[in-house]
This record gives C-alpha cells, structure tokens and sequence, in this order.
C-alpha cells in the first residue's frame, strides 16, 4: 500500500466532509492554463503520486480515479498502484469520462467542488451542465492544498527579464497596439491575458517559474488606454520596471486581479478554454471568444526565424557530438539511461545562449522506449546496453530559440521487428516532411501522410503526429497542429510545427523520428503547360501553395533502415536531407566529428 498517498487522501476527504462536498476534481493545471506548472500547483501530482504532465484527480468520499492519455497509460499505472485509484485511460471504447463516472458513482442532491482559480471557464460550465441533468451540482471551491498539503511551495519568485528586441524582432507598445485592434473587431473594450506564454511574448519579457518553459506567474491587462501587469512586486527589478513603464504597462498586484475585475463596466474579451472561472465569474461583461494573441505568436517574425537557425545549428552541433559519444560509450560499458541524458545536457550547455532543457529528456532504452513520454528518474533508470533500440526525444532553450527533437539510435543488434519499425517510421515522417499543400490545409488533413505506411501493417499510434513549438517559450505551442481529430487552425508561412511519428510496442522497444519544421512558401515543380498563368502560384487553382523547411539539423542514423522498404522518391528526399545536415554542421565541428558526421550521412 502507497501510505504516503493514501494518507493525503485521508487529509482531503476530511476536508471535503467539512465543506460538504461529495467529490473534488484536481486537473493537471495551474490558474493559467499550463501544460507545465510551477510547484505549487503540482496538486494532482501531490494527491495521487502520479507526475506525468497530463492527467485529472477525482476524490469521492470512498473512491478515486485518475484519467490521463496514452502517453502515460504504462506509467500511472505503476505510480497508482497501492492507492485507491483506480486508472481511466482516456480514448478507450469502455474509458467512462469523469462526468459519466460521477454520475455512476453519487447520488442525486450531492455536490462536486473544483478550485475555481484552475478550472476553466468552458469546462465548468461543461462539468455544471453533465452533472445537473442527474441532480448533482457543481460548485467552484477555494483551494484545499492551501490547507492540505503541508509545506506547499509558494508562488515563485524568480526575477523577469527582458528578451532583447533583436530575438523578439517586434516592440511590445507594437504588439499592444495590434491586440487593442484585434479585441475592438470582436467588440469588446479590453481583453484578460493569462496564459503565460502569451503574457511573455506580448511583452518581450522572460522568466524561470516553470520549469523548462521561460515564463513567469502573471495577468496582463489591456484596455484601449491602458496596460497592466499583475505579478508579486518581487519579481520585477528597477530595469525592468522602466522598461515596462516605457512600453505603456503599469504594475500591480498579482492577487488584485480579481477584485479589479470586478469593478470593471466595459465588455471584457477572454478566451474561455483558456481563461479560469474565477476570472470569468469576476467579469460583468465577458465577451467570448479566442485569444488573438494566439494566433499573433505563432506567425514568427524575421527575427524570431534567425533565431530558430541559430538555436538549431548549436543544437545540431550538441547532438552530433553526443552521437558520436553515445554508441562507443555504451559499447565500453556501464552507462544508463540517466547517465546519456546527463551527457546531452554536458553538450548542450557547451553552446552559447543555451538557458536550459526545452523538456525533461525522454531517454527510453528498449521497452522504455514504447513509454511514449518516459522520463528516466533514479527508481526507473536500467543500464544501456550495445543492441536493440535507444529513444532520444529532447530539446534546448537557448535565448534565440527553442528545439524539440527526437532520435532513435541503434546500438547493435537488432531483431527484424525493430529495423521493419524504424523503417516504417521514417517513412512516415519523410512523407509529411516533404509535403506540398495549398492555402487553408489545416494539420488534421496532414496527418494521415505520416500514419498511411505503418496503417498497411495495421499499426498506429494514439498522440498527435506535430505541434508548434515556441520562440524562446514553451515548447508546446499551438492551435496549429497535426493530429487526426480535427483542429481548425490553417498551417501559414511563419508556423514552426513538429513531425514525429512513431510506434510503440509494449515491453519491447519503441521508434520515433522528430524534426522541427517551418512552413514556407513552396517551390513547385515545372508544370506541363505553356500557360503563363500557370507558372505563376498566385495563378494556380486552390494556391499559393506551401511546404515545410527543416530547421531541425541532425543526422537519422542509417543502419537501422531497411532500404528496400523505402521508395526511390523517399530515398532522394533522405538523401538530401542528410547532405544538407552535413554542409550546414560541418564547418563548425573539429576534424574527428565531421568526419564522423560524412561517414554516418553518406547516401543510402
């Protein structure tokens, strides 16, 4: 029995018996919507010992149930286990969602709290509107970890810092300028900013309250005459304050927000699957509807492409270096998976600019490797040994950008199951690499490039194929995505996005492939008519029409591959890809790695 857990538990229900509540909901997030949280909002991981970054805690008063996707479907199982919880694997046919599994579980008349700070506006009315047809209410609670977890972490209080205009490439009093345009064409007056990446970007500043993700614990609120920034005083130095001042933001508070709020009389835009409840219940005039700065960060400017190049060139250089080390290293012996995290990390940190990990490494060697999102801790970590498959997915936060890549490397032997994988997986992500697509393809209509060659041995995989990835700022950015379910956000010039198909096979090994990519204009092939109207993209039917770059420079590893399976097309493509890695990381490497790195690039 897990008695740390089950004592936690304990402490939460007798708390729930004394505010009369029959179920309390604790989701993964913070008061700001985050994938990745500060400490002391680690609630869900505090009540069910479970620490992956996707995931919900539900708490009657004799049951509990942890629901999470199939990233870590292997993992909470083993992190549950001896609690009381029972695990929901969302997106199975017989997985029940948490509003269907309250119903079955309470009684008509009985109430279900949720801190209103992290629940969002749409999924409590959600929550409220499921629940209410069995008679069940929902109510938004103060906080309980504030009374239940004993020593909880503060709010941080890290200092801000200024991201310097020549990464930003854009005045935050410009990008104020355009929010206040972008929020008076969807008639409202101000708008309520809390999502900290888009806080961050709006006004050029960084912090380190989130671990890997450059963001600090804020609101930002714009009116038409005026700007304000709610955060602890602490974390703001003179330097900043005056830049602030310059840009047209005053300082406040970060806990006056809601009272603030409620004294204001004009209609207020928030984005309701982004913005808390208790936010949104503060308002008097809400207005809702989606976030413009959203889609403002994800088209990146000149500035912020240079800097992608930069970031990804120095990451190239750290991941050769590591390559070229890793397969020696464990063919002498005594390495583990934490010990070739703790290496890529020596390398990157080698690079000028680098700030930290974009992510915690996924360093998964054999049957950790079919743990989509495993990350190796001192309980988990096995020894590496010279055969079989090692999956590498990691990134880097350097101030001039942010990388997200995957590798898989082959160590030695292999069974004809793993090299038939890596092949089928490579195939995918060449087939969504070299992609030509016209104006207003959405990622959903993309998805399926990646999936159709392991589709025909009738195998699949459950996470999105891509995601966009942020300038200096989380590494998971979005609306734009590949994913199979639909996602109504066209792919545009300027969006950074992933390819990283994969496959997964329990208890034995797992493959993956990652580059991070930019959307361009495309270079269309030479068309059969003498049309001038044809030679033109603007002229073309359903055009202009785009592709991806790789801004991604690392090397797929050619000895795993098994080259008949591939077509002429896709060898060509590979080809190129490979040279191009070489010509672009090779000047910049000693004599010993770029060798290494002409060697392991020749053509296949």
């Amino acid at each position: 029995m897990n008695t740390t857990v089950e004592n936690r538990l304990l402490a939460l229900r007798q708390w729930m018996k004394r505010k009369g509540i029959h179920a309390f909901i604790t989701p993964s997030t913070d008061p700001h919507s985050g994938e990745y949280v500060p400490e002391r909002w680690k609630s869900r991981e505090y009540i069910s010992g479970f620490t992956g970054s996707a995931g919900t805690a539900v708490v009657t008063l004799t049951k509990a149930a942890l629901w999470t996707d199939n990233r870590y479907f292997l993992q909470a199982a083993a992190q549950i286990e001896g609690t009381d919880y029972s695990l929901m694997k969302i997106g199975l046919e017989d997985t029940p969602s948490i509003q269907e599994w309250l119903a079955e579980v309470l009684n008509e008349g009985e109430k279900v709290g949720v801190d209103g700070l992290c629940y969002t506006v749409s999924d409590f009315q959600s929550l409220s509107q499921s629940l209410s047809a069995f008679g069940i209410q929902t109510l938004s609670v103060e906080d309980p970890y504030d009374e239940v977890w004993e020593q909880r972490p503060q709010i941080p209080d890290n200092l801000v810092e200024i991201q310097p205009l020549q990464f930003a490439g854009e005045t935050a009093k410009s990008k104020i300028a355009r929010i206040r345009k972008a929020i008076a064409a969807k008639k409202a007056e101000s708008i309520v900013i809390s999502m900290l990446d888009e806080v961050a970007w709006t006004l050029n500043l960084r912090g380190t309250d989130v671990e890997c993700n450059p963001v600090f614990v804020s609101y930002l609120f714009i009116s038409q005459n005026d700007a304000t920034l709610y955060i602890n005083q602490e974390k703001i130095s003179a330097e900043v304050e005056s830049y602030l001042t310059a840009e047209g933001v005053r300082i406040k508070n970060y806990s006056e927000i809601i009272a603030d709020l409620k004294a204001v009389d004009v209609p207020v835009l928030i984005q309701a699957d982004k913005t808390n409840y208790a936010i949104g219940a503060s308002l008097q005039r809400p207005v809702y509807a989606d976030c413009p700065v959203s889609l403002m960060k994800i088209m990146k400017s000149d500035a912020e492409i240079a800097g992608y190049h930069s970031a990804m060139l120095k990451d190239g250089i750290a991941m050769v270096k590591w390559m070229k080390w890793v397969i020696p290293a464990v063919q002498a012996g005594g390495q583990t998976e934490l010990s070739l995290s703790e290496k890529l990390l020596g390398f990157r940190a080698e690079q000028p600019l680098f700030r930290g990990v974009s992510f915690e490494s996924i360093m998964g060697y054999a049957a950790h490797g079919a743990i989509v999102h495993y990350e190796p801790t001192p309980e988990t970590d096995i020894p590496v040994l010279p055969k079989g498959l090692l999956l590498i997915d990691s990134g880097g936060q350097y101030q001039d950008g942010t990388t997200d890549i995957t590798r898989t490397i082959p160590l030695g032997e292999l069974t004809e199951e793993e090299r038939r994988d890596y092949t089928l997986v490579l195939r995918g992500w060449i087939n969504l690499a070299r992609a030509v697509f016209p104006r207003g393809t959405y990622g959903t209509q993309l998805d399926a490039l990646a999936r159709e060659p392991m589709w025909k041995y009738g195998i699949n995989y459950l996470h999105g194929t891509g995601h966009g990835v942020g300038s200096y700022l989380n590494v998971h950015e979005g609306p734009h995505q590949f994913r199979m379910n639909y996602m109504p956000t066209p792919l545009l010039p300027g969006m950074t996005i992933t390819d990283e198909p994969g496959i997964y096979i329990t208890g034995a090994h797992g493959v993956r492939h990652e580059n991070t990519m930019l959307v361009v204009e495309a270079k269309l092939r030479t068309l059969p008519s003498t049309s001038k109207k044809s030679e033109s993209n603007e002229g073309l039917t359903f055009g202009p029409y785009y592709e991806f770059e790789q801004l991604t420079l690392c090397p797929i590893l050619t000895s795993a591959i098994e080259v008949s399976m591939l077509q002429e097309e896709e060898k060509e493509w590979f080809n190129q890809y490979q040279q191009m890695v070489y010509d672009k990381l090779s000047p910049h490497l000693d004599e010993a790695h770029r060798t290494w790195l002409y060697e392991v690039t020749r053509p296949i």
